[in-house]
């Protein structure tokens, strides 16, 4: 970018400020990449997204993966899987996949526990996607966790309004809430 004339550019972590003829009109320029949603009708489909997001880590780009709901790696916020040196790999420490779906529903322990470690790394999630640390970043079947209540809609659209990410957010899912739908800028369906 060329900066000429009276014109002054400044950029702090989050946005980039422009102030125009040295008088007090500030402009704020929010600095995000797109809202990508993959949908598909059935959970673990998302394959070539992971692909992706690995070829962007060894390329240098800083990238992001969460995957929310799977398990048999338990690993957390607190251990992170790091690839490339670019690529911060989370899963939930205690994951929905560890089990079988009429466990969760019947026990308190294990629905409590699920949904602690979600939200665990939902906390982890919103402090990335606000602080401007990757480039990229993936939340698969986020929106499983929103349709089991363990994230609340009016949160994950708040954040994403307020992120600062200069590459794309990417978002996944088998059931996309409508409002989710409106505020991406691209939405791709996968078929088998």
């Amino acid at each position: 970018m060329v900066v000429s004339g009276s014109t002054n550019l400044s950029m702090n972590k989050n946005n980039f400020i422009v102030q125009e003829n040295c008088e007090s009109k500030v402009k704020r320029i929010k600095q995000n990449g797109q809202i990508q949603i993959y949908q598909s009708s059935y959970r673990g489909s998302y394959s070539t997204i992971i692909r992706d997001c690995i070829r962007n880590a060894a390329l240098g780009r800083k990238v992001l993966l969460v995957q929310l709901m799977k398990g048999g790696v338990k690993q957390g916020v607190s251990s992170p899987v790091s690839l490339c040196d670019n690529l911060l790999w989370i899963r939930s420490s205690d994951s929905y996949d560890q089990y079988n779906s009429q466990d969760i529903f019947n026990e308190d322990n294990i629905k409590n526990s699920i949904k602690n470690s979600t939200i665990e790394l939902w906390e982890f999630c919103k402090k990335q996607l606000l602080s401007g640390e990757q480039d990229q970043v993936i939340l698969d079947e986020i929106f499983r966790a929103v349709e089991l209540g363990m994230i609340q809609e009016d949160d994950l659209i708040s954040v994403l309004e307020d992120r600062f990410v200069s590459g794309d957010v990417i978002l996944t899912g088998t059931k996309i809430p409508k409002k989710f739908l409106l505020m991406a800028d691209q939405v791709t369906e996968l078929r088998s």
